[in-house]
């Protein structure tokens, strides 16, 4: 399909969005459940933490910044944690430009809105291969909103119940799903050496800078501009 279409915005992208969104709610259960529990934990109450949930849809960012939560709590820290950790977004946001600059009003509002990391690969895919729905973003971001919502209100109400002490299972929950995302976006051997960098310096800088977001945006600016430096070196 030539790029040279238009993009467009329609209820059958919607629908396809939403027929490709099934194996991302199952890795999004436990995820859920886990922001549930922690907020519970961190004494936000169950209309908070559902507020929370549905308003701010950033499962990494809402435990991180539950991560560092206090008592009274420190608005600054808690923003800080926040915007570190979703400064990747500047670095994947661009690469949807081909749908997104497209988009005007509500429809850009809103798909920015459901764009998380598991859906923001979907569509990166689809983009790849010429599709030029737009609305796949919104129907495959929509069924993950309400199984977020929904996941980590029974995780808040099942605080009282289960007592997830550090290193229960349930934590390894949102690291599986980010390691699962890597699957689809193997695109081959030249894909190793940004990855190897990417995760080494991430690994460093979270072992100099523990308890914050940065190793996430400098992982991912080393493994970039390694990239960026391994095609401009490639022979033609």
């Amino acid at each position: 399909m030539s790029n040279a279409l238009p993009v467009t915005f329609t209820r059958a992208g919607f629908l396809r969005g939403v027929r490709a969104s099934p194996p991302l709610l199952i890795g999004g259960l436990p995820f859920g459940l886990v922001a549930g529990l922690t907020a519970q934990a961190h004494g936000l109450s169950f209309l908070e933490s559902t507020l929370m949930s549905a308003t701010v849809f950033a499962g990494s960012a809402q435990l991180i910044a539950l991560g560092v939560w206090a008592a009274p709590v420190s608005v600054s820290t808690v923003s800080l944690a926040s915007l570190t950790m979703n400064l990747r977004f500047l670095l994947m946001g661009p690469l949807l430009a081909p749908w997104m600059d497209h988009l005007r009003g509500w429809r850009r509002w809103l798909s920015l809105f459901f764009m998380i990391d598991h859906n923001w690969a979907l569509a990166l895919k689809e983009i790849e291969k010429g599709e030029r729905d737009a609305a796949f973003l919104i129907g495959s971001g929509v069924p993950i909103w309400i199984v977020w919502v929904v996941s980590s209100i029974v995780g808040h109400l099942s605080g009282s119940l289960i007592h997830t002490g550090p290193g229960h299972p349930l934590f390894f929950a949102a690291l599986s799903t980010f390691i699962a995302l890597l699957v689809p976006m193997w695109r081959g051997k030249s894909d190793l050496l940004p990855w190897l960098v990417a995760g080494s310096v991430a690994l460093v800088v979270s072992q100099a800078l523990p308890h914050t977001a940065w190793h996430i945006v400098i992982g991912a600016l080393a493994g970039g501009i390694t990239g960026l430096l391994q095609q401009r070196w490639r022979p033609s």
